[in-house]
């Protein structure tokens, strides 16, 4: 059955980047293959504080069986509405869903039973150990005891948690929670594998793994996948994309048919004697310019047309490259929707109504020896670095490497086991109080009162923080004004779209104007256009003294640390410059190495070194 046409977009604002129809079927299915996924006109609404939200509006669809299919879109798009839809677990209040040519809405259950379906936030019981978590999910799923021994080593092997089926779920790293939970989804193997935002807050090594499994469910199993993703690589990755935006389909084709429509407006500008983010600032402001993004050593540019990019408003004594790049889907997702989102979000410059530099010129926090024990366990191995003054400072590893624990020592949540630290000149050991006082701090997880308002939330911590009287009222007018939080003041946080849970969050973190922010993974889960803008507010931050130290596994943005370290297995494995930790690594051909090229190179040297030294333990051992 051929798929059907997609939404119209004759009558949208964004018709004219509108990718036509392949000329073929992609690789691995048939024009006419019976479809394993079909929306039709579903729509679906939900009233959220006496408010009508509408989720999906009219959306129609089919997915291609035998493929990997991407839902790509910016935070309230309808992404998991829809794929709960299509599990069967809301129902939609007009339109049909067949899945596996089962009626949807009229057999759930019968769905229920025949697909997998990963949420966002699996449920893994983290007291439980890996083997029975798998024995209870193929409880829930009806597997016999006879076909389970097979189908775990199976699965495990895949996964590449063979050595791991003892230990407790809670004691696995990020990454391979997720992989275990993918792993449970698929202990009765379905046909169709609905998978939401697989990838979120794993590292680029997980992340990989994680895509090396769902290739081999398609290739070997003949699996059909739809899969959610906020990291818009990943949408090159998929033989199809969905790309959904305020509940409506703009359009359904393979990857390159979306990139297309921007080529002849992407390039890449470099000026050696700039600094790059004054560089992505000052071309930010070029009106010819509808997106600067920092990557490498350069600013990657989606201009608003195909006339030749000119780079005006930069010095005249700064030379300036301006080269011709290949488009990405990305570009054309920014291209698409980037005015839409800066006409509801305006300026994102953060103006602090006071600022420090008492420690300019300073090393404004000191790590030496740094040692964090749980038991035997060194979580924290005698680390070392100096962040200064007014600097972006990126702390990246793989999951289980020790950054978070180290982030957490920093912010004088967790004791220090040994060693010597000092954040905003007062030493953690002795002053753990005053010197969280100098600092703001924004959790990984939303962690605010999610039953209370915006302005509750911005009330209490405010008093929290020590603000009083016209200080306290400044300062919460100025966070609802910067942060565009005016119009959800009296809603319940719990209830705000993420990007909005973002900024809430962060503008908690810098009420008290504290001389260093810290960032744990602060735009996990994100769309590319709320983290232009959460960047676009940290530079700025930066620009004016505060400190930032951030941890991400997103590698893109490492590019916008100053400097940064890569742990592994609770050591600093290097330190540096994006560019220097670049060095050495190759990107393959046609392109420079990427950061994340480098953190792979550098985990898997580091492992191999790792492996090299065991090795003779090891032959010693069995001899």
């Amino acid at each position: 059955m051929a798929r059907p046409a997609v939404s119209p977009l004759h009558s949208s604002p964004h018709a004219a980047f509108a990718p036509t129809a392949p000329s073929a079927a992609p690789t691995g299915a048939a024009p006419d293959s019976a479809a394993a996924l079909v929306l039709d006109q579903v729509r679906k609404t939900f009233t959220i504080e006496k408010k009508q939200i509408t989720a999906l509006d009219g959306v129609s669809c089919a997915i291609r069986p035998g493929m990997v299919t991407g839902l790509i879109g910016p935070d309230g798009a309808g992404k998991t509405t829809l794929m709960r839809l299509c599990a069967g677990l809301l129902t939609p209040d007009q339109g049909s869903l067949r899945a596996l040519n089962i009626d949807v809405v009229r057999e759930p259950l019968k769905v229920q039973a025949s697909i997998g379906y990963m949420p966002q936030r699996f449920g893994l019981y983290e007291d439980l150990t890996v083997l029975e978590n798998l024995d209870l999910y193929a409880d829930l799923q009806g597997v016999e005891a006879e076909a389970r021994a097979e189908r775990y080593a199976q699965l495990l092997a895949m996964a590449g948690l063979e050595g791991f089926r003892g230990r407790l779920a809670g004691r696995l790293s990020g990454g391979m929670k997720q992989k275990l939970g993918l792993v449970c989804t698929l202990v009765r193997p379905p046909r169709l594998l609905l998978l939401d935002e697989p990838t979120v807050g794993v590292d680029p090594v997980s992340r990989r793994e994680l895509w090396q499994i769902v290739y081999h469910l398609v290739e070997a199993e003949g699996m059909s996948v739809l899969l959610s993703t906020a990291y818009l690589d990943e949408a090159e990755r998929c033989a199809e994309v969905v790309l959904i935006h305020q509940g409506k389909i703009l359009g359904h084709d393979h990857p390159r048919a979306f990139s297309q429509q921007v080529e002849g407006r992407t390039w890449q500008v470099r000026a050696p004697d700039m600094p790059k983010r004054a560089l992505q600032r000052a071309l930010s402001h070029n009106p010819a310019v509808l997106d600067a993004l920092i990557l490498g050593k350069a600013i990657r540019v989606v201009s608003r047309d195909r006339t030749p990019l000119q780079p005006i408003g930069l010095p005249s004594e700064i030379a300036v490259e301006v080269a011709p790049v290949a488009p990405r889907f990305e570009d054309y997702f920014v291209a698409t929707l980037k005015d839409d989102h800066a006409a509801a979000n305006g300026d994102n410059h953060i103006t602090l109504r006071q600022t420090s530099d008492r420690l300019a010129g300073q090393d404004v926090i000191t790590v030496d020896n740094l040692v964090r024990r749980f038991g035997d366990f060194y979580a924290v191995d005698h680390v070392g670095f100096r962040v200064r003054h007014g600097e972006i400072f990126g702390l990246l590893g793989a999951n289980g490497a020790g950054k978070t624990t180290t982030f957490r020592m920093l912010c004088g949540l967790l004791p220090i086991s040994s060693g010597a630290c000092t954040v905003a000149g007062m030493n953690l050991r002795t002053a753990a109080a005053a010197a969280r006082a100098k600092i703001g701090y924004m959790a990984q997880k939303f962690s605010l009162y999610g039953n209370l308002s915006v302005m509750q939330n911005l009330k209490f911590f405010s008093s929290a923080y020590g603000l009083r009287g016209a200080r306290r009222s400044g300062q919460i007018d100025w966070a609802l004004s910067t942060f565009n939080l005016e119009p959800f003041a009296a809603t319940e946080s719990q209830s705000l779209p993420l990007g909005f849970k973002q900024r809430l969050a962060l503008a908690v973190a810098l009420m008290h104007e504290p001389e260093v922010l810290f960032l744990d993974e602060p735009t996990s889960g994100v769309d590319p256009l709320a983290r232009r803008e959460f960047w676009v507010q940290i530079n700025s931050l930066a620009d004016q003294g505060v400190t930032v130290l951030v941890t991400t596994h997103f590698m893109e943005e490492a590019e916008y640390c100053d400097r940064l370290v890569i742990m592994a297995d609770g050591r600093v494995l290097a330190e540096g410059t994006p560019e220097a930790m670049k060095e050495g690594f190759s990107g393959g051909v046609g392109r420079e190495a990427t950061m994340e090229d480098a953190f792979i190179g550098l985990l898997e040297a580091n492992r191999n070194e790792a492996n090299l030294k065991s090795a003779p333990q090891a032959a010693k051992a069995s001899a």
